[in-house]
C-alpha cells in the first residue's frame, strides 16, 4: 500500500517554510545584538569623557602688569583751518590767470590780473584835477595873505577878507577830496592784481581768462584751501566730557592720531587743545578740534577719519587677554590654573580694554595663570594639560638623554 503524501499536502508545505523562518529569526537576533553593543559602546565612551580622571588641554597666559592707554575712538572730519573762495573786489575783464589747478601757493602770490587800464585812466584824470585845484588853492592863499594885511590898514572891508578865508578853506576841502579819489583809484589798480590771501592749495578754476567778472560773483575765481596745518573735528559723548576736560586742564593738550575710514591704517599724528563751548542737545555730544602738521598732505579736506584720542595711560595695571574673560550668572570671571593643574573659576572686575587686552581692577594677582583657549568644556576642579608645557618637558627630557648618550 502506497503511503506517500500527495504533492499538495500541508505537511510538506510547512517543512519547506521552516528554513526561511530560522534565517529570519537569526537576522533579527543579530540586529538586536548589534544595537545593544552600539548602546553599550556609546555609554562607555560617554563615561570615559566625564570621568574625574579626564584632562582637558588648554592654553594659558600668566597675569602680568603693564601700561594700558586710555584711548577713545570717534568719527571725525578733516576741516581746513582756512578755506577761502578767491573773489575779485572790482569788476573787469580777466586778462591773466597765473596759477594751475591743484597748485600750492604762498600768501601774496599773484593768482590773476584784471585789466587795470580803465582805472589807470581815471587815476590820471583825478591827478590832473588835483593839480588844478592845488593851483587854485595856492592862488587863494596868496590873496588871503594880502587881504589880511590890507584889513589891518583898513584898506579892504572885513567881509571881503573873511570871504577870502572861506574860499581858501573850500579849496583845501576840494584838494583833499581829489586826493581821496586818487587814493581810491590806486586801490582799484591794486585790486586788479588778485593775490593769494593765505598759503594753500588752489582748486579748480571757476572762470577762464577773457571773461568779465564782477565783485562777489558766485563761486569766485577758485577755492584756496590751507593744507598745512589742517584740523580734524570730531565729537565726544557728554558722558566722557568730564574725563577729557580734566586732562586738558592738567596737561594742556592731548595726543590724537588719525586713522582711515576702515580704522586699519594710521594716517597722521596731531594734538588737540580745543574743546567746544557747548554740548549739542540734539546728539548729546561736544566737538573737539585736533591740529595736524599734514606735511605730506595725507589728510584731505572733508575726508572722514577715525580720531584716536589718548586721554591717559594707566601704569603698572594688571592686564589679561580679553578672550580669557568669561560671563556667568554672577558676572564676569576667568578660569585660573592652580599649582596642581586643576582649574577654578574666579570672579573679576574688568576695567578698560583695547580689544585684545583688558585691565582687571580686582580678582587676580600677578603670576596667576589664566586660561585663554579651551574654556568651553571646563568646570570647577577639572584637571587640565597645557600643551606648551608638555612640549617643553619633552624637549628637556630629550636634551637630557642626548647629553647622557654623549657621555
Amino acid at each position: 500500500m502506497d503511503r506517500t503524501p500527495p504533492a499538495s499536502s500541508p505537511v510538506l508545505s510547512d517543512q519547506k517554510r521552516r528554513p526561511g523562518r530560522i534565517v529570519l529569526i537569526v537576522i533579527v537576533v543579530l540586529i538586536v545584538l548589534a544595537i545593544i553593543w552600539a548602546l553599550m559602546r556609546g555609554s562607555g565612551h560617554h563615561k570615559k569623557v566625564h570621568t574625574p580622571d579626564a584632562t582637558q588641554p588648554v592654553a594659558v597666559e600668566t597675569v602680568k602688569t603693564g601700561d594700558m592707554p586710555v584711548e577713545l575712538t570717534e568719527l571725525g572730519t578733516v576741516i581746513p583751518i582756512t578755506n577761502v573762495t578767491v573773489q575779485t573786489r572790482i569788476s573787469g575783464y580777466l586778462t591773466e590767470v597765473n596759477f594751475t589747478e591743484g597748485q600750492t601757493v604762498k600768501a601774496g602770490d599773484q593768482l590773476a590780473l584784471i585789466d587795470p587800464r580803465p582805472y589807470e585812466v581815471l587815476l590820471a584824470q583825478y591827478e590832473g584835477q588835483l593839480k588844478q585845484d592845488e593851483a587854485k588853492l595856492a592862488s587863494a592863499r596868496v590873496d588871503n595873505d594880502r587881504y589880511q594885511k590890507l584889513i589891518k590898514q583898513n584898506s579892504v572891508s572885513a567881509m571881503t577878507a573873511r570871504d577870502q578865508q572861506y574860499t581858501v578853506m573850500q579849496l583845501e576841502g576840494t584838494v583833499k577830496s581829489d586826493q581821496a579819489l586818487i587814493d581810491n583809484e590806486k586801490l582799484q589798480i591794486i585790486y586788479c592784481h588778485i593775490l593769494a590771501p593765505t598759503d594753500g592749495r588752489i582748486g579748480i578754476r571757476a572762470v577762464d581768462r577773457g571773461n568779465y567778472i564782477s565783485a562777489g560773483q558766485t563761486n569766485g575765481l577758485a577755492t584756496l584751501t590751507q593744507m598745512e596745518p589742517i584740523s580734524v573735528i570730531f565729537t565726544l559723548p557728554q558722558q566722557q566730557l568730564g574725563q577729557v576736560a580734566t586732562r586738558l586742564r592738567e596737561v594742556g593738550s592731548l595726543p590724537v592720531s588719525a586713522w582711515d575710514s576702515s580704522n586699519t591704517t594710521q594716517i597722521a599724528e596731531g594734538a588737540t587743545s580745543v574743546l567746544d563751548s557747548q554740548i549739542d542737545t540734539a546728539t548729546g555730544t561736544v566737538r573737539l578740534r585736533a591740529i595736524f602738521p599734514n606735511e605730506d598732505h595725507r589728510l584731505f579736506p572733508n575726508q572722514f577719519v577715525n580720531a584716536h584720542l589718548l586721554v591717559n595711560t594707566l601704569h603698572d595695571a594688571i592686564i589679561v587677554p580679553t578672550n580669557a574673560l568669561q560671563t556667568g550668572p554672577s558676572g564676569q570671571f576667568v578660569y585660573v590654573v592652580k599649582a596642581d593643574d586643576t582649574v577654578t573659576a574666579r570672579s573679576v572686575k574688568p576695567g578698560i580694554s583695547n580689544g585684545d587686552s583688558t585691565v582687571v581692577e580686582s580678582g587676580l594677582n600677578i603670576g596667576d595663570r589664566v586660561v585663554t583657549d579651551g574654556t568651553d568644556h571646563l568646570r570647577e576642579g577639572l584637571k587640565v594639560t597645557i600643551p606648551a608645557d608638555d612640549t617643553s618637558d619633552q624637549a628637556g627630557k630629550h636634551s637630557t638623554s642626548e647629553a647622557g648618550g654623549k657621555q
